[in-house]
Parts: C-alpha cells; structure tokens; sequence
C-alpha cells in the first residue's frame, strides 16, 4: 500500500490538493495536528499532516467493496470528508445534544448523556448504531473507542478509520476470541459436546458441523445421543447419520458412554447431542454432567444459544451452564430471527467465552457459518 502525505496549515486545502492529485474518491487514513509559533511572539498556528493512500489498479477504494457496499459505504465515505471538514466550525454544544436512541413501547435505557461526552464524530454515531442493535451502551463504548484516537480539535475520541465497518473490525477483534475453524488432527480422537437449554437448535446443528468435517474434510465422524428424553429426538438424529452415512449411537449412562467412546480408535471426531435442559433445573443438569463425565474431562464443551434471546437471560444461561461444564466456546442460532444481534458482542465479551459458529437457518448442511470479526461488524451494522 503506498501512501501520499500532504503538510500545510490548511487542512481543507490539503484535502482539495488531493482530490485534484488522486480523484475523488480518496480514502484518508488519519491527520495530524501540531502547533508551531508564528513569526510574531506568543502566536502560534496549527500545522497539519494528512496521509492518504494512493489507490492502485488491482485495489482501489471501489475494488475493495462488494456490490452490495458500494452505494451505500460511497455515499458514507464522502460524508466522513465533509464530516472532517465541518468539524473546525462545528460548535461544542452541537456534539453535546446527543439524541439517545428509543427502545420500542417507549421503553427507557436509563442512559446519561454524560455518559459519551468523550466521543465525538463518527464515533459516537457509531456507538449509537450499535445502541440501537441491542449493544449495550458499555460494551459499544468499549468496542468503538479500540478504533479510535484523540480529535486535538474538539479533544473527543473519534474514529481512525476510513469505514464504520473498519472500526467495528477492529474493536472486535480486541475484545472478542473465535476459536476459528473446527481443528481435527486425523487419527487423533477428539469429543465435542453441544449442551444448551430446550429449542435452541443444538441437533440441527451438530448435524451441519458433522455435514463439513464428513463432506468437505473427509473425517470419520461418529454421533452420540444422550437426548433419550425428547420424544423423536433419537428417530431425527438417526435419520441425519444414516443420511451421511456415519456411525450412530445412543446412550443413558456415563458407563455406557465410557464404553461406547473406548470402541472409538478409527473415528476422527465424536459429536455427542444433549437433551435440552433449562438452566434454572439443577437436578437436571447435574444428571447430564454425570453422563457426560464417562468422558474423562476430554470433552470440548460448546454452549448453544439462540440470538433472539434477551442479552440479560442470555447471560444467566452461561452463567449457570458453566457451573455445571467447562465451557469451551459459544455457538450461536437463529440470527434469522432477529434484527438486534447485539447479543453477538455483549455475551462473549461480558462471558470472556471464545464463539465459533452461527446458524443462519434450518437447512442442514448450508445455514452455518463460521464466526469472526468481520462478520460479526456485517450483522451489526445489518449488512
């Protein structure tokens, strides 16, 4: 990437100069402030440094857009130019009437203004995006401000990037881990378990990861149901492995998952499918923590949860699930039924849990994906 640096003591000046060098759409990476004294004593002027990126044949600013951004992330991108320009002339007082967004039935946030006088700009249009998609207003700060820096001008945190989408990435990525891909070494046994309350979607979906590792990595995969107590739930999964053709087993016992697992030396991976249990049924969750210790602590433990769960019961089902298991990472349902995933940053953040997949449907193996961070800003930001 090669990069232009225009200096002067006019920054809409430097702006123009390239735009007439390198086309309208440039993309401006930051600027710098600093003062200097004037010939006269005690004056001082503000001078700047603008660093733009030159764009190149294989990647200019349109390039790196897919068809669907191109409209929107231009007409953006331009704003944030004349956002940068009206930043000089803009009054504090302005930056202060911050319009908090409404929850639906007039519900109130209890948010104070105060709350984001360090924010200015883009940034704080940004936090109140996120607000709106359910982020809660501590962790949207949280994220915005690892993508921003000090605006000397208005001495507000601001964004740094060129792009909301940028910014999210970033912050993201700081304050979220993914697991990434499903790693499974062949010939080596490794035992992932998916547990989570009732109709979250846990048997669908161990179907779909067992679709990709048989499918696209050639893996020998077995299945374990201990889920003996939802009426058709053994009928559902055995009709999935016969389909893919893989070994299908189900047990009520950690005896006889111990013995099942020992029988195991030419699988590469076992999924085992849990019956659904609400996390205020402690008894219930001691049973299957019973069953799932024939395993002998090598099992990788992964908490199902769907999207459309509000973000404070959402938190009281890993908080009393990992009581329970050592849970490894979350996976997510149904964000096809929400429009406010802000559940997507609040959980693993608030959690410090690593997320993995997301269901974007009930098609089995098609509807999941891989979780990261550019995803994870494509949800939030509705794209």
């Amino acid at each position: 990437m090669k990069i232009n640096r225009y200096v002067g003591y006019d920054l809409d000046a430097l702006i123009e100069e390239a735009k007439r060098e390198l086309g309208n759409d440039i993309k401006i990476l930051s600027y710098e402030v600093e003062e200097e004294r004037a010939l006269l004593p005690f004056k001082k002027r503000k001078k700047y440094t603008l660093f733009v990126e030159v764009p190149t044949p294989e990647e200019s600013f349109l390039s790196m857009l897919s068809k669907e951004e191109r409209s929107e992330e231009i007409e953006r991108f331009l704003s944030r130019i004349e956002s940068m320009i009206d930043k000089k002339i803009a009054s504090l007082n302005i930056q202060n009437r911050i319009e908090l967004p409404t929850p639906p039935h007039g519900e109130n946030i209890g948010l104070k203004r105060e709350e984001f006088e360090e924010f200015g700009g883009d940034a704080l249009e940004l936090i109140k995006s996120l607000i709106k998609k359910d982020v809660e207003p501590k962790i949207a700060k949280l994220v915005v401000k690892e993508a921003c820096g000090l605006d000397i001008d208005t001495n507000k945190f601001d964004l740094n990037t060129s792009l909301f989408k940028d910014a999210l990435i970033k912050g993201i990525s700081k304050k979220i881990r993914f697991t990434g891909p499903l790693k499974v070494q062949k010939g080596g046994l490794k035992i992932k378990a998916f547990v989570g309350p009732t109709g979250v979607g846990k048997t669908t979906n161990l179907f779909k990861i067992a679709s990709e590792l048989v499918i696209k990595q050639n893996l020998n995969v077995a299945v374990i149901s201990i889920d003996t107590f939802k009426v058709g739930a053994i009928q559902q999964a055995r009709a999935y492995a016969n389909i893919l053709n893989i070994p299908f087993f189900a047990v009520t016992d950690s005896k006889n998952l111990r013995k099942t697992l020992s029988n195991m030396s030419d699988i590469d991976v076992v999924l085992i499918d849990t019956v659904g249990r609400s996390h205020y049924d402690y008894w219930r969750l001691g049973e299957m923590k019973e069953i799932l210790g024939g395993g002998n602590d090598l099992i990788d433990v992964s908490l199902v949860i769907s999207c459309n769960y509000k973000n404070s019961e959402a938190m009281e089902i890993v908080n009393r699930y990992r009581t329970f298991f050592a849970i490894n990472s979350i996976f997510f349902t149904k964000i096809d039924e929400t429009y406010k995933p802000g559940i997507l940053v609040n959980l693993p953040i608030k959690s410090d849990i690593a997320v993995s997949f997301i269901s974007t449907g009930q098609r089995v193996p098609e509807d999941i994906r891989l979780l990261n961070a550019e995803r994870v800003a494509e949800y939030l930001l509705g794209e």
